[in-house]
């Protein structure tokens, strides 16, 4: 008799917040992977944009399940009954703290494998930005040591910035294409940061979810070919569109003051913006710690989507714009978002 090979089956992910910008990427990765994808959303969707993602998401093949995460006797019923295996938690700024409840819901059930908490940022633990920015990095904080704490295995994922043109007075980059009219630079814009697109973001992520390499660690996002600063980022931007734009320093008082304002969210992304290219939060540290691996490390085979490729998208969509007061028609063209 011949046996035949066992071949393990596909890990059931669960996603909450996959309607967002980094959750939508990681369930269309999860999708591709062809892992079985389990969406979390609220009933019903009453943003369109969140209504056509939801739709988009289930015609690749993932499964709506209609509920809330701070509801743990809910969620504990879904873990079971979908025998989920991964859970990642890609919420918003404002329910962060929703994962409390999520946490002791795998923590009450003990069959997940491995949890992914709403990062894909900084390293909280290291980064210290002004508030109120803090108070929103307090907050995972709060997340990640309960999760040590209860000993739910755990993959934290710091992926740094988002692959498009930084402003600090914005909800969130992706919805900003490149300036027309002037760049924001900060500083002297030396500081560098690492960018990376929501694509890989998604890709990375759900490679991580089931190697045993990143079980309980931190993996930090730092592809060298998006190593830039505010000024090579702007000089990039005039070589797609053939022009100089005038740069217009944005000073390091300016980020605080805009802080100070107490502006949701402008404010907390000007605190952001202060802590990666004043004070380099993602690059005045070295990732030698035990807990920690670079995703280059664990798949040299991959490559990033560079800057350079994504601003090649953002020149097509701008092409025919010729002032700066067509900006507004053409981002809505691009990724309309809730807020």
């Amino acid at each position: 008799m011949t046996l035949i090979p066992s071949v393990p089956a596909a890990k059931r992910v669960l996603i909450v917040g996959a309607t967002g910008f980094i959750g939508r990427f990681i369930a269309e990765a999860g999708l591709d992977a062809g892992l079985p994808t389990y969406i979390l959303v609220r009933s019903p969707a009453t943003c369109p944009s969140r209504a056509k993602t939801i739709k988009v998401l289930q015609e690749k093949g993932a499964i709506v399940i209609h509920g809330v995460v701070k509801d743990q006797e809910f969620m504990e019923k879904v873990l079971k009954e979908y025998e989920i295996d991964i859970v990642i938690s890609a919420v918003g700024g404002a329910n962060i703290l929703d994962q409390l409840t999520l946490v002791h819901a795998i923590n009450a059930v003990g069959t997940v494998k491995r949890f992914l908490p709403s990062e894909f940022g900084h390293d909280v633990d290291r980064a210290d930005p002004v508030e109120p920015g803090l108070t929103m990095y307090k907050e995972k904080r709060r997340i990640r040591r309960l999760i040590e704490e209860s000993g739910v295995p755990y993959t934290y994922i710091c992926c740094n910035s988002i692959a498009s043109w930084p402003y600090f007075d914005n909800t969130h980059p992706s919805e900003v294409l490149p300036p027309l009219d002037q760049f924001q630079i900060y500083g002297d814009g030396s500081v560098k940061a690492y960018f990376v697109a929501g694509t890989d973001i998604g890709k990375f992520t759900i490679k991580t979810v089931d190697d045993i390499r990143t079980l309980n660690k931190l993996v930090h996002f730092r592809p060298s070919c998006n190593f830039l600063n505010i000024n090579e980022l702007a000089s990039l931007w005039e070589k797609k569109i053939g022009r100089t734009v005038p740069r217009v320093t944005v000073t390091e008082d300016d980020l605080l003051v805009a802080a100070r304002e107490n502006i949701i969210p402008q404010s907390v992304v000007a605190s952001f913006t202060h802590d990666i290219f004043i004070k380099g939060c993602q690059t005045n540290f070295s990732i030698d710690g035990p807990g920690e691996v670079e995703v280059s490390t664990l798949y040299p085979d991959e490559s990033f989507r560079t800057v350079d490729d994504c601003f090649n998208d953002f020149a097509a969509t701008t092409n025919g714009v010729t002032s700066p007061n067509h900006v507004d028609e053409v981002l809505s063209k691009i990724a309309p978002m809730c807020a």
